[in-house]
C-alpha cells in the first residue's frame, strides 16, 4: 500500500486543520493572515482595499457637493463650491483618487469655504496613509519571503544505512544550488512514527529526535559544497533494535529540516524534506 507522507519531498506539510471553531483568532492577526493567503487572493484584497476606499470617499465628496448645492450652480462664477470643477460622481471619484494618492493634477482643488470638506480631506489623507502602509507592507513581506530560496536547497532522494568508520550510520545528502550562501546553517532530523506507551496510550504521530551531531556541533553546516549528514545508530538511536528486514516493513518517516539565514537578505530560511521507510536503502 502507498504510505501517506507527513511532509512532502518539496517540504510541504500534509496537515489540514479541521474543526477550528475559534476562527476569530485569524482576524486578530490580520496582517499574518493576509501574508499567508495565496497570491490571487492577496492581489484581490490589495485591489479591493484601494478601490473601495476611493469609492467610499468619492461618494462622500459627491454628497457634500450635492448637499451644498454645488451641482446646481455649475458654471456660476459667483458661486464658491467646496471643490472647484466637481460636476458629478465621476469627478468626485477622480478627486478622491487624486487626494488619497497625492497626485494633485490641479484641475480640481478644495476651497477654504468648506469646513466639512477640509475635515474630510484630513481624514482621507490620514486613512489613506494607513491603507498604503498596511497594504504595501503586506505586499513587501509577501514578496520578500524566503520560501523560494528553500527550493534551491536540495536533499538527496534517498537515505542510506551503511558503515562509516566501522559504525553503522543513517546518511543523506544536502546541497545548495546558489552561489550566495546560507549563513549559520543548521540541520536536524525527526523520526515520525506511531507509538504505544507502557500505559497503553497510542500516539499516532510521535516525534523523536535523531542526533545528527548536536553534541559535537556537526549539525552546524558550512554549506559551500554538498555535505553528507550522518546519524550514528548507537544505543541511543531509535534504530538500534531495527534489523534490515524490519526496516523494510516498518511504517515511519524521517523529516529533515535545514535552517539558516539568506546571505543576500538576512532573512531566515527553512528547507524541509522527508524519507519514508522504502526510501531508506540498506547498504
Amino acid at each position: 500500500r502507498k504510505r501517506q507522507r507527513y511532509v512532502e519531498k518539496d517540504g510541504k506539510c500534509n496537515v489540514q486543520h479541521g474543526n477550528v471553531r475559534e476562527t476569530y483568532r485569524y482576524l486578530t492577526d490580520i496582517f499574518t493572515t493576509l501574508v499567508d493567503l495565496k497570491w490571487r487572493f492577496s492581489l484581490l484584497i490589495f485591489i479591493l482595499a484601494y478601490a473601495l476606499t476611493w469609492l467610499f470617499f468619492g461618494l462622500i465628496w459627491w454628497v457634500i457637493a450635492y448637499s451644498r448645492g454645488d451641482l446646481e450652480h455649475l458654471g456660476d462664477h459667483t458661486w464658491t463650491p467646496c471643490v472647484n470643477n466637481l460636476n458629478g460622481f465621476v469627478s468626485a471619484f477622480l478627486f478622491s483618487i487624486e487626494t488619497e494618492t497625492t497626485i494633485g493634477y490641479g484641475h480640481r482643488v478644495i476651497t477654504d469655504t468648506c469646513p466639512e470638506g477640509i475635515v474630510l480631506l484630513l481624514l482621507q489623507a490620514i486613512l489613506g496613509s494607513m491603507v498604503n502602509a498596511f497594504m504595501v507592507g503586506c505586499m513587501f513581506v509577501k514578496i520578500s519571503q524566503p520560501n523560494k530560496r528553500a527550493e534551491t536547497l536540495v536533499f538527496s532522494s534517498h537515505a542510506v544505512v551503511s558503515l562509516r568508520d566501522d559504525r553503522l550510520c543513517l546518511m543523506f545528502r544536502v546541497g545548495d544550488l546558489r552561489d550566495s550562501h546560507i549563513v549559520e546553517a543548521s540541520i536536524r532530523a525527526k523520526l515520525i512514527q506511531s507509538k504505544q506507551t507502557q500505559e497503553g496510550e497510542f500516539i499516532p504521530l510521535d516525534q523523536t529526535d535523531l542526533s545528527v551531531g548536536f553534541e559535537t556541533g556537526d549539525d552546524r553546516l558550512f554549506l559551500v559544497s554538498p555535505l553528507i549528514i550522518s546519524h550514528e545508530i548507537d544505543e541511543r538511536s531509535p534504530f538500534w533494535d531495527v534489523s534490515r528486514g524490519q526496516l523494510e516493513r516498518d511504517d515511519f518517516e524521517i523529516v529533515v529540516i535545514l535552517e539558516g539565514m539568506v546571505e543576500a537578505t538576512g532573512m531566515t530560511c527553512q528547507a524541509r524534506s522527508s524519507y519514508l521507510a522504502d526510501e531508506v536503502l540498506w547498504g
